[in-house]
């Protein structure tokens, strides 16, 4: 017996064999959106310190024409991050200048006598002049001094207590020297000879720059204030140190700003009482003396 097609199945049937071999263009099959993956490189990039990013594009050290590194560091000390060179070239025996809380300084390795050589021909330096040192603590002095009185029962002051209530700050103390101290620091005359009394300067200085190098540094470093050649006259402006020094060998150095004309007081700890043989940044305290007050 015969069966008679349905109109109405027969078109549904035609109709729903046309949606699957060519579906509308107005209903597309869904597709989940991909998520961009994000790159090694990128990843890295957002943990890396903010304050390094601000600096991605730009150039963080120049070099002059005689190959000296030029660091600006901000005078906070900040982006102390940025003297990671300069400690590198330090530590290879490079000379170069810094700041303090005074003025600027040459500064070389301790323990480096080619790199101490170098600096005397830098700056000019006679062998009979002696050179100073930038400590990071007061173990560093205690190491390559005698070390500060302290005092007796009978009277006499404690006048590392007192010390220590002013460093770091904008004194030179001259103490004498211990054995550990390189003769190079007190050299007197030929290569062969040194100075019979073994004094040396001492210095802490109060400044986030300085402090961040030698806190980066395994000892002191030997240092000189940077002057004019031909004058006695602090060079205030690292612009024109750089001029004046980089065709002279200096390796490196670190702007941190212009300093004021204003040096280290000077106080000799080698005699019966503190004597201040030059008056600078630092006041005069009450267990100082001067020469005057000697000859009252």
């Amino acid at each position: 017996m015969a069966t008679t097609a349905n109109p109405a199945t027969d078109l549904f049937s035609r109709l729903s064999f046309r949606r699957a071999v060519s579906p509308s263009p107005l209903r597309l099959p869904s597709q989940r959106p991909r998520t961009p993956r994000l790159s090694a490189a990128i990843v890295a990039l957002h943990k890396r310190n903010p304050k390094r990013l601000k600096y991605a594009s730009q150039r963080q050290f120049t070099r002059g024409d005689g190959g000296m590194l030029r660091v600006k560091v901000e005078p906070s000390g900040e982006d102390f991050w940025k003297l990671d060179p300069v400690v590198d070239l330090i530590n290879s025996g490079a000379v170069g200048v810094i700041p303090t809380d005074t003025v600027y300084s040459i500064v070389c390795d301790l323990s480096n006598n080619d790199s101490i050589e170098h600096l005397r021909r830098i700056k000019g330096i006679v062998d009979s002049k002696p050179l100073s040192i930038l400590c990071r603590s007061l173990r560093d002095i205690d190491t390559y001094t005698t070390g500060f009185p302290l005092g007796t029962n009978q009277g006499q002051a404690n006048i590392f207590r007192a010390v220590k209530r002013i460093l770091p700050g904008p004194y030179t103390f001259i103490l004498p020297a211990a054995k550990e101290l390189p003769k190079q620091c007190i050299k007197h005359g030929s290569s062969t000879r040194y100075a019979k009394r073994r004094q040396v300067g001492v210095r802490m200085p109060d400044d986030p720059i300085c402090q961040a190098i030698l806190q980066s540094l395994e000892e002191p470093l030997i240092c000189t204030s940077v002057k004019y050649l031909s004058e006695d006259e602090w060079i205030l402006d690292p612009v024109y140190i750089a001029d004046i020094y980089e065709p002279l060998g200096l390796d490196f150095i670190v702007d941190g700003g212009a300093r004021i004309d204003d040096p280290s007081t000077v106080v000799d700890m080698t005699g019966s009482y503190p004597t201040i043989i030059r008056q600078g940044k630092g006041p005069k305290l009450d267990w100082m003396v001067t020469g005057t007050d000697q000859e009252a």
